[in-house]
């Protein structure tokens, strides 16, 4: 399958311990969330594609992440499509390349690529 859904993220609301540890509760999952922006991840081996869970600033969402090869190309296809960018391309130093765009009924999706 072409650009195939890579990864999942779970925000919401200003406490994102309570919101991991929640899921680490209903589900049995390992969440690791070592790192400076508390951000916790989850692996594929355990929930099937990898994941974060974490706190937000903005309203509650999941959100899946596609890779793709170009974030920036598919970005300006959605938009040519009737979508809107929430996130420009936006590089993560060590992990990922993401960016974000609505779709016309305004569900969030997410593009990742890989180094």
């Amino acid at each position: 399958m072409p650009n195939p859904v890579m990864h999942f993220e779970i925000a919401g609301g200003s406490d994102g311990k309570t919101l991991q540890g929640f899921y680490r509760d209903v589900f049995d999952w390992n969440i690791n969330a070592d790192n400076e922006w508390n951000y916790g991840m989850t692996t594929a081996e355990e929930t099937g594609i990898g994941g974060g869970i974490s706190a937000t600033m903005d309203v509650p969402r999941v959100t899946i992440y596609v890779q793709v090869p170009d974030p920036q190309a598919f970005l300006d296809k959605a938009e040519s499509l009737g979508g809107k960018t929430l996130m420009p391309v936006t590089e993560i130093p060590g992990a990922a390349t993401i960016a974000m765009f609505a779709d016309p009924q305004g569900n969030v999706m997410g593009l990742l690529k890989r180094p």
